[in-house]
């Protein structure tokens, strides 16, 4: 049995006035694809924003690797190896191509001193940040902004990356690209939670699968379980997998 990377205990949060996690339990195998499913507002993204710090838990227990998170600033989450793709992006609009990459690259001050090998690598995957290098980031389309954040987030080798709907604005031959990326993440030992509303990638990917529901963990299993339940899949989600190829 794998070790847990991750593991959420009975967290919830509030932002102002609004009730949004209502418990949320997760375990998350070390070196696996752990892909969060659920209806729209079922609290996928508020998870993952709260695993990062951004919003605060008002109860539970978050660890990594046996460290508490909750507490910590967000950006000393970084010193352990944890990136976050979010779904708005959140590229820097006038900066350039390059300097937005070397702001998520701890070991390099200049854009001469980043990882060739790796900068090769995503250039294989997503061409176009190779040839729009030197363009402010504001002037890339929404799906070229899309690959230049998970790009951001695999500039350098992580541990655990946290990546918010990664498909969403991209074409079908990008979105092979992507599946292919994540994919040689796993086989590298990195550890990956996953939202996605792309059903054909979740289940290409994922190993395990969580489904909230109204801020709580309803189920949590295997992705090749859940696939090919058609009855699980529709008391869950209200649909099935099969439908959404």
């Amino acid at each position: 049995m794998k070790d847990i990377a991750l593991a959420l205990e009975g967290v919830h949060t509030h932002i102002g006035q609004y009730h949004i996690l209502h418990g949320v339990d997760l375990r998350v195998p070390e070196g696996e694809v752990f892909v969060l499913l659920g209806r729209n507002g079922a609290g996928k993204s508020t998870t993952l924003r709260t695993i990062m710090q951004l919003w605060k838990a008002s109860q539970g227990r978050i660890s990594y690797r046996g460290d508490e998170l909750i507490g910590r600033g967000t950006p000393s989450l970084a010193d352990l190896g944890i990136a976050y793709v979010p779904e708005t992006t959140g590229v820097f609009s006038t900066l350039t191509v390059g300097e937005n990459l070397l702001l998520a690259a701890r070991r390099a001050r200049t854009t001469r001193e980043l990882d060739t090998a790796r900068l090769d690598w995503i250039f294989e995957l997503f061409p176009a940040l190779k040839k729009f290098w030197m363009f402010p980031a504001g002037k890339l389309s929404g799906g070229q902004k899309q690959m230049l954040s998970v790009a951001r987030a695999i500039c350098e080798p992580r541990a655990l990356l946290l990546i918010d709907e990664p498909s969403k604005g991209l074409a079908p031959a990008m979105v092979t690209n992507l599946v292919a990326a994540l994919a040689e993440m796993r086989r590298q030992k990195t550890t990956i939670v996953l939202v996605e509303q792309n059903f054909s990638m979740a289940k290409a990917l994922g190993d395990q699968v969580a489904v909230l529901d109204n801020g709580r963990t309803v189920h949590q299993g295997s992705m090749e379980d859940l696939a090919r339940d058609d009855a699980l899949q529709r008391q869950l989600l209200g649909l099935h997998l099969g439908a959404h190829q």
